[in-house]
């Protein structure tokens, strides 16, 4: 395999990531693609113009057929599914996916709710900027037909996506959260969520956690609270980038146990999104510990 095809690797992780939302599944879709390349003889290889488009071709079609069997998978999954959540590159430069507005939790929750295909096109035409003839050709539909799938996925992600705090508030309503946490002060928590915000929380059946979402900043504020209280041993959060957004780690006794990203309108949090599933923390077991453990 050339040097060129090589360095296909981190681009073809990117894509498979946005597409599955797990970066275990995003690797073995992207160990496949280089499979079937090693699969080809020296003189099929040489007949390829763009090795690097008929991995990111091949790569695309695997992650289709992922998401249809995903889709069975999930509807059996205990509680509820969330993407992975992926910590600031900075911490951990291999096979790293870059941050941006397409890896942002609500963007793949977003992508969640669509199809297999309307995924796809959105990924590849909005987010990779391949033509609706080249996203047709991966796909195995007409161009036309490629539109339309992007079109429809735009509007499902316009429709949940409300106007966005600045990214200096956003830092600072995480940090005011995670002190009002620490405090114990539910009065502070509530002010901090919007009354309409969801709390979602995933532990894969693995770990103890909410299985359906909690709904309303009352309600949220009251199960953090409960939380903070009855978790045995030491309880610190830290502050940390989760999908390109200020987050929370969370870890007990020095362990992560859970990290949590949020999506904001104007000055309040709207939505919180709590991983505790142990198989999509991996990323993060290395990070340090520097936070404040919260009164009791």
């Amino acid at each position: 395999m050339t040097d060129a095809t090589l360095g296909e690797r981190r681009h073809l992780i990117n894509l498979a990531y946005r597409l599955l939302g797990t970066l275990a599944e995003a690797e073995d879709a992207v160990q496949e693609a280089y499979a079937r390349w090693y699969a080809l003889s020296e003189q099929q290889q040489s007949a390829i113009a763009s090795p690097g488009a008929w991995l990111t071709t091949v790569t695309s079609r695997i992650c289709l057929d992922v998401l249809g069997s995903a889709r069975v998978r999930r509807e059996r999954y205990v509680g509820q599914w969330i993407p992975e959540p992926l910590p600031d590159p900075a911490a951990d430069p291999a096979d790293r996916v870059t941050l941006d507005e397409s890896v942002t939790m609500a963007f793949l929750v977003a992508l969640e709710s669509m199809t297999p295909a309307q995924r796809v096109a959105l990924v590849l035409h909005d987010v990779y900027r391949y033509s609706f003839a080249e996203v047709a050709e991966i796909t195995g539909r007409t161009p036309g037909a490629c539109r339309e799938l992007a079109s429809s996925a735009r509007r499902r992600v316009s429709a949940s996506k409300p106007p966005a705090a600045p990214a200096v508030r956003q830092v600072e309503v995480v940090r005011d959260f995670k002190n009002a946490w620490e405090a114990q002060d539910i009065t502070a928590l509530v002010g901090l969520l919007d009354p309409t915000a969801i709390f979602t929380a995933d532990g894969g059946g693995l770990v103890a956690t909410a299985l359906d979402p909690i709904e309303g900043g009352a309600q949220i504020a009251q199960f953090l609270i409960a939380v903070a209280t009855t978790v045995p041993g030491d309880f610190t959060m830290l502050e940390r980038t989760v999908n390109g957004r200020p987050g929370l780690l969370i870890q007990q006794d020095g362990v992560t146990s859970s990290v949590y990203a949020f999506d904001f309108a104007d000055d309040r949090i709207t939505r919180v999104w709590a991983v505790r599933n142990p198989e999509k923390l991996r990323s993060w077991l290395r990070q340090g510990v520097d936070g404040v453990r919260p009164g009791r």
